[in-house]
C-alpha cells in the first residue's frame, strides 16, 4: 500500500488558529461549534505554546484557501412553519422548508453529488414536486394491508407528511431519512 501525503500540517499553533478564525470572521465560540468543540477547547488552543494536532489542522488547511466556506454550512432560520432535513445517515444533503396553507417550498442543498439531494437536479420544486417526494418516502397509498399499516403507525388515514413524521421516511433499502420540525410562525 502506498503512503500518501498532504499538503496539510501536522501540527499548528494558537496564533495560526486565532488568525485564521478571526480572517474568517469568526468569535470562538462560532469557531468552537464549525469544529464541533467545546469554547473552552478554542481558548486552550489559542492560548497555547504547545503545537495543536488533529482534525483541526485539516479545517485549518481548507479555511486558509475558503475563509467563508463556513457560510455555506450555516443554516439560515425556517422561513416557513414547517422545516424538514434529509439525511443520507448522519450527513445533511437538503434542507426543505415548506409553507403549506400557501402551498410554497424552498430549499437549500448541502451536498453537490445530485442522487443525494431531496430534489436532485431540480433547485426550486413546485409544491405539487414536494407532495411527490414526501409520497416517494412512504408505503404506496395502494400497498397490500395498508388500514393495518397505518393502525400500527396510529394514523387514521393516508397522509404522507403524518407517515413521514412517523417513519422519519425511512425507505428499506436506502439510507435516507427525514426529520420533520413544525415551529408555531
Amino acid at each position: 500500500m502506498n503512503l500518501v501525503h498532504f499538503s496539510i500540517p501536522e501540527t499548528v499553533n494558537g496564533d495560526d488558529i486565532r488568525v485564521i478564525r478571526k480572517r474568517s470572521g469568526l468569535t470562538q465560540k462560532q469557531f468552537a461549534q464549525w469544529c464541533n468543540v467545546s469554547v473552552k477547547t478554542v481558548e486552550r488552543w489559542e492560548s497555547s505554546k504547545e503545537p495543536v494536532h488533529g482534525p483541526v489542522t485539516t479545517l485549518l488547511a481548507v479555511m486558509i484557501n475558503y475563509p467563508d466556506l463556513f457560510r455555506e454550512y450555516t443554516l439560515d432560520p425556517a422561513p416557513y412553519n414547517m422545516r424538514l432535513y434529509y439525511y443520507y445517515r448522519s450527513f445533511l444533503c437538503t434542507i426543505i422548508d415548506v409553507n403549506e396553507r400557501k402551498r410554497t417550498v424552498k430549499i437549500r442543498n448541502y451536498v453537490n453529488d445530485l442522487q443525494m439531494r431531496a430534489f436532485g437536479v431540480v433547485e426550486h420544486p413546485s409544491f405539487d414536486q414536494y407532495e411527490e417526494f414526501l409520497e416517494s418516502r412512504c408505503f404506496p397509498r395502494q400497498a397490500d394491508k395498508m388500514k393495518i399499516r397505518l393502525r400500527e403507525l396510529d394514523l387514521p388515514f393516508y397522509d404522507p407528511i403524518m407517515i413521514v413524521e412517523k417513519t422519519e421516511g425511512r425507505v428499506e433499502g436506502d439510507e435516507f431519512w427525514i426529520r420533520v420540525e413544525r415551529t408555531g410562525t
